[in-house]
């Protein structure tokens, strides 16, 4: 045996021991981890240059356009938009969802979650859709199971959930809160068994950079948590038969934390960030949910009769409400 043949054997090895190993990993991971490196890639590439153009309106409600017309670049927890409480929040979205209900608009998406979604910008959410945004700020996991029936007699297209920040931010164990998140996704399916749902994983935070008035709290979550902690939600959306989608890897710099050019204070997104977020949305929607959603739309019609039972919402008759979307194009 040559020098020659003993030195190829290692790498020989190493790779049949990948290949074993690649066999014995579910396809379901192989799929996602090959869909968001090139979610990662092409997105990367578009906003290299700040390159998507935003030159379109959606109507929002008068709640909310008041709420949104304070300058973005403002730190989180001043103004008005951080004034209202939980409960006249909870109101404010009950009324969006009952106008939705009632008007049933075409390719329905709605975005569950706290802050973060809450402040996504109307005028950057994908076009050629229909969005009733659900987030509250200063949600967590448990308060998002509790209210999801707020939004029970709509026929949503999709449902995309990102919640996770505020639990680890107050304490709340791992067990706790991914008990919490195969809670919602299995009422999401009963109550909307024809909806794509879309599980999307917990954001890094900006560790020391980090500006936010409970810095110390986001200091003392170990990026090595959320990261395993996205792990076990992907596992979970998995078994649950849902979508995962790792915005992750998109937001974060060299050391793993949020990039301090996509955030206010190392918590909260600026509008590049929701660029970045946006940009993800649509990508991700062509290239995984594209198909299966041509369908969804076709079996969204045959439910239009079918009822479901609002669980802890109670009903508001303002007029106004009725009139917080014009013409259903966004809620």
């Amino acid at each position: 045996m040559t020098d020659r043949t003993l030195k190829s054997e290692p790498k020989t090895l190493t790779s049949k021991r990948v290949l074993h190993s690649l066999k014995n990993y579910p396809t379901w991971a192989l799929l996602s981890l090959a869909v968001n490196a090139l979610l990662i890639l092409v997105v990367g590439w578009l906003l290299r240059d700040s390159w998507w153009p935003v030159d379109y309106q959606i109507s929002t409600s008068p709640a909310r356009e008041s709420l949104l017309s304070e300058d973005f670049s403002a730190t989180p927890g001043l103004g008005k938009r951080h004034q209202l409480s939980y409960q006249k929040w909870m109101t404010i979205l009950q009324q969006e969802a009952e106008v939705a209900a009632k008007k049933q608009p075409t390719h329905l998406n709605v975005l569950l979650g706290d802050s973060l979604s809450l402040w996504f910008p109307p005028d950057l959410l994908p076009t050629d859709q229909n969005w009733l945004n659900q987030g509250i700020s200063g949600e967590d996991s448990l308060g998002l199971w509790r209210r999801l029936g707020l939004f029970d007699r709509t026929q949503p297209e999709r449902i995309y959930i990102m919640i996770g920040i505020n639990d680890l931010i107050r304490g709340v164990d791992d067990r706790t809160l991914l008990r919490n998140y195969r809670k919602i996704l299995r009422r999401l399916r009963r109550v909307h068994p024809q909806t794509q749902i879309v599980v999307q994983s917990i954001l890094p935070h900006g560790g020391e950079e980090a500006t936010w008035e409970g810095r110390d709290r986001l200091k003392a979550i170990p990026i090595s948590r959320i990261q395993q902690l996205n792990q076990q939600i992907a596992a979970i959306a998995q078994e649950e038969e849902v979508k995962f989608l790792d915005l992750y890897p998109l937001f974060t710099n060299a050391q793993g934390h949020l990039r301090a050019d996509l955030t206010t204070d190392g918590l909260h997104l600026n509008r590049q960030g929701y660029l970045v977020w946006r940009s993800a949305l649509q990508m991700y929607s062509q290239l995984v949910l594209g198909e299966q959603g041509s369908r969804g739309a076709g079996e969204q019609g045959s439910r239009g009769a079918q009822e479901h039972r609002s669980t802890g919402a109670q009903e508001h008759r303002s007029t106004g409400a009725q009139e917080h979307r014009s013409r259903g194009e966004n809620y």
